[in-house]
C-alpha cells in the first residue's frame, strides 16, 4: 500500500520558518516528480514547488526566493524548507507523487497524495 506522510506543520509568526516533510512508503519515487501543493479555505488547491526526478525544482511566483524543494531518494523523503513566511501562506500542505519524472504544475498529474499538515502563519 503506497502511503505519503507529512510532517512539520504547525504555526509559526510572520518571517519566521518551518520544514515540511513528505516519507513515502509501499514504493520508491525516485524516477518521479514530487510536488508541494496547498489549500486554503475556500480556495482551490494550488500548485505551491515541484522537482523533477532529475531535481530541477520549480516555484509558484509567490514563494520563489522564500520556499526551497528539495529530495532524498536513499530515504524516499522530499522536503519544504519554508522561510520569511507570510500570513498568505496560511494553509493546508499536500505532498504528492506525479505521473511522469518531469513536473507539472497541473494536480491532476500526480497519482498519490498525503493527508495534509497544517501551516498556519500569525502576523
Amino acid at each position: 500500500q503506497v502511503q505519503l506522510v507529512e510532517s512539520g506543520g504547525g504555526s509559526v509568526q510572520a518571517g519566521g520558518s518551518l520544514r515540511l516533510s513528505c516519507a513515502a512508503s509501499g514504493r520508491t519515487f525516485s524516477s518521479n516528480a514530487m510536488g508541494w501543493f496547498r489549500q486554503a479555505p475556500g480556495k482551490e488547491r494550488e500548485f505551491v514547488a515541484g522537482i523533477s526526478s532529475r531535481a530541477s525544482t520549480d516555484y509558484t511566483r509567490s514563494v520563489q526566493g522564500r520556499f526551497t524543494i528539495s529530495r532524498d531518494n536513499a530515504k524516499n523523503t522530499v522536503y519544504l524548507q519554508m522561510n520569511s513566511l507570510k500570513s498568505e501562506d496560511t494553509a493546508v500542505y499536500y505532498c504528492a507523487a506525479g505521473q511522469h519524472w518531469f513536473i507539472s504544475r497541473t494536480r491532476y498529474e500526480y497519482v498519490y497524495w498525503g493527508q495534509g499538515t497544517q501551516v498556519t502563519v500569525s502576523s
